[in-house]
């Protein structure tokens, strides 16, 4: 219908006046009646606008309107001579009011932002008690306070307290706003709870304000609805001047695709939607409180449809393996990973990450804007809690394991911990590179070479964690960034891992890189030797011998016996060497064998088991009997008669055949019995 309504009005716009006028008037009016009547606002007009900080602009501009009576003459003069203030709380959406201050010609002095408590009452609600005090200077030092706005909560805050659904004492702000005349104007997703049955008396006070912006499009999950600013006025020439209302019938058009809907979904169908999304809040917000590690940010009076939720941990006095300080600083990073993964998971309801400036990163659930259009359900709801319970234990014992993991970290010579509080995961490494090159972009170079490979083969590894090169505008560089972490990690087992494969790595580049080295001189080398040889076999055979025609002559009277010379290049010795040994043996000799290469440590796994996975205790159980075992088998091969204690009868001693391995000594049994022991325990 939302879309039909535009398809019929740009039909519509090719009638004749007459019938455009009469239809425009009566869409226009019925659709601002309807709209009073739900949200409560009596004796209200309507603008209709596409930007949701359109209607706020318009106000802005009536208000300045009635307040300058020469405004329309004079302009900007008049107010140069008594500039206006427009007062908005700190924790407004960002870029508010300088998009009133450059739409309006303002400077950005003629916006004064209000803190919010810090010290006594709520943190999330404006400073009343400082408002007043900026407003008494503001009329003593000349100035004109015109504006209050404020939001109980917005789609766009993507920081501050508006975004968590807090509201501010609106009472006592209208007080003070007919006090000291000035307009007070409201907007947020819970003004959308006016509709109800039961209204909070703290959203009911907004019925009392002097207008208000509605964004019901979202709210019911109709596409492409105009947003709605209701407002009282008594003087319609100044609202022709501010561009609240028009003359132009076509423009009256745009509530038409509002009135459809609004007549398809009926008063019951609106009401319904918007409780739909408060009973979702609501179920949420209950099981939230029986987890013991999710904290909510905001107080839910019954009628609110945003949830605001973030991990917290809590750490006893007697854990010295936790810095809590530490742990601080980054659960804003482990909310912002938890927040990502329910978005990812259920996708359904629709959560996303806002910053608070005083909480920090938390999850939002705000199922007024999003239910409508993803269809969430109760069932999505349980599956939410759900996630959330499976993804908890995950980030405590991640929390758990930092500290061992930076403690093995810096215990091994070759690997350094960085230090990244943004990273949601179990820490952040750095294979260093021991290099003798003077230029530092080559051995940059050379380092992000060995830590990119040492990443790719950790990846190619059958583990449960995820390794990365962390996030694409990070301030670390040449890091491996590791994940969170299972409840059976063994950390030592991983480090060590990490440390033995960067130094395979780093042996392989630097044998490679000697290589090309010794095969470089080595070729140098052999041109030398070749010359040396021509000049030699030029002075045994004469110079007589090199001319075409005589040669052949000399060499078929008396043939030069001369044995061949060759040389063969040795990559393991780096050297140059004769021939002559395959020549006389009819095979190829091998030199000294090649040092061997640093390989990683494999742990003992079972079959199946994936790599740094703890051992259970029946694992453990099975490895010390492995361990029996063996010790049994170390006695039975002590315990064995050796070839010195038998009776040995020369007639009867068998004479060993060509083919039979020899007997091994007592040296040798005994070493080998040390071997398998020394294994054993090992």
């Amino acid at each position: 219908m939302a879309l039909l309504g535009h398809s019929l009005a740009a039909y519509i716009s090719v009638l004749d006046k007459d019938r455009l006028r009469k239809l425009t008037t009566r869409i226009l009016s019925d659709t601002t009646l309807w709209l009073c009547r739900l949200f409560r606002y009596e004796n209200g007009s309507a603008y209709y606008h596409e930007d949701d900080r359109e209607g706020l602009l318009k106000v802005c501009r009536l208000v300045i309107h009635s307040r300058y009576e020469d405004y329309t003459t004079e302009g900007f003069n008049v107010l140069y001579n008594k500039q206006p203030v427009i007062y908005m709380s700190a924790a407004s959406r960002p870029g508010l009011g300088q998009y009133l201050c450059n739409q309006l010609g303002l400077p950005l002095s003629c916006l004064c932002r209000v803190p919010c408590n810090t010290m006594f009452g709520s943190q999330h609600q404006m400073d009343v008690a400082l408002l007043d005090r900026l407003l008494k200077d503001d009329i003593q030092s000349g100035k004109l306070p015109l504006l209050l706005e404020f939001s109980y909560q917005s789609p766009d805050y993507l920081r501050g307290t508006p975004g968590a659904g807090h509201t501010d004492k609106l009472g006592r702000l209208k007080e003070l706003c007919d006090q000291y005349n000035i307009w007070l104007h409201v907007e947020g997703v819970n003004l959308a709870t006016l509709a109800l049955g039961y209204v909070s008396a703290s959203v009911m006070a907004a019925t009392k304000c002097d207008s208000m912006t509605l964004t019901l499009g979202p709210w019911l999950g109709l596409p492409a609805v105009p947003a709605v600013t209701l407002y009282r006025h008594e003087d319609p020439s100044l609202s022709l001047a501010a561009g609240l209302t028009t003359s132009q019938p076509v423009e009256k058009l745009r509530a038409l695709p509002l009135w459809l809907s609004l007549q398809y979904l009926g008063h019951n169908g609106i009401v319904e939607r918007i409780k739909h999304a408060s009973q979702l809040s609501q179920r949420l917000l209950d099981n939230l409180k029986d987890l013991a590690s999710i904290k909510t940010s905001v107080e839910h009076d019954g009628n609110s449809p945003v949830v605001v939720f973030r991990f917290y941990y809590e750490g006893s006095g007697s854990d010295s393996t936790l810095n809590l300080n530490t742990i601080e600083r980054e659960s804003d990073a482990m909310n912002q990973w938890l927040g990502e993964q329910l978005a990812v998971l259920i996708p359904s309801c629709g959560v996303d990450v806002v910053e608070l400036e005083d909480e920090g990163t938390c999850v939002r659930f705000n199922p007024l804007m999003t239910s409508a259009v993803l269809g969430t359900i109760t069932a999505d709801i349980d599956q939410l809690v759900e996630c959330i319970k499976m993804k908890i234990p995950v980030i405590l014992n991640t929390l758990q394991l930092k500290e061992e993991f930076r403690l093995e970290v810096e215990r091994i010579a070759g690997l350094s911990y960085v230090v990244d509080y943004s990273w949601a995961g179990l820490g952040v490494i750095r294979y260093e590179h021991v290099s003798e090159e003077v230029d530092v972009s080559k051995r940059e170079a050379e380092l992000e070479k060995i830590n990119a490979s040492l990443l790719k083969k950790l990846n190619e590894l059958e583990s449960d964690l995820p390794f990365s090169s962390g996030p694409e505008f990070g301030a670390e560089k040449n890091c491996i960034y590791i994940g969170m972490a299972a409840e059976d990690l063994d950390v030592s087992e991983l480090v060590e891992t990490i440390a033995v494969m960067g130094r395979d790595i780093e042996e392989n580049s630097r044998l490679l890189e000697n290589m090309t080295e010794v095969v470089r001189k080595g070729i140098l080398e052999a041109e030398e030797q070749l010359l040396k040889a021509n000049e030699e076999r030029l002075l045994e055979e004469g110079v007589f011998r090199q001319i075409p025609l005589v040669g052949s002559v000399l060499n078929w009277l008396s043939p030069v016996q001369a044995t061949p010379k060759g040389r063969t290049f040795n990559l393991t010795a780096g050297s140059l060497e004769s021939t002559e040994p395959t020549y006389v043996s009819k095979a190829q000799v091998t030199g000294t064998t090649p040092p061997p290469t640093p390989t990683m440590v494999n742990a003992r796994r079972h079959p199946g088991q994936k790599l740094f996975k703890r051992l259970s205790r029946n694992s453990d159980a099975m490895s010390e009997t492995s361990s029996i075992s063996h010790l049994e088998e170390v006695e039975n091969l002590e315990a064995a008669p050796t070839p010195e204690s038998q009776p040995c009868n020369p007639t009867e001693a068998p004479t060993p055949s060509p083919d039979s391995p020899s007997e091994p000594s007592p040296e040798a049994q005994e070493l080998d019995i040390k071997t398998v022991e020394s294994e054993s325990l090992r």
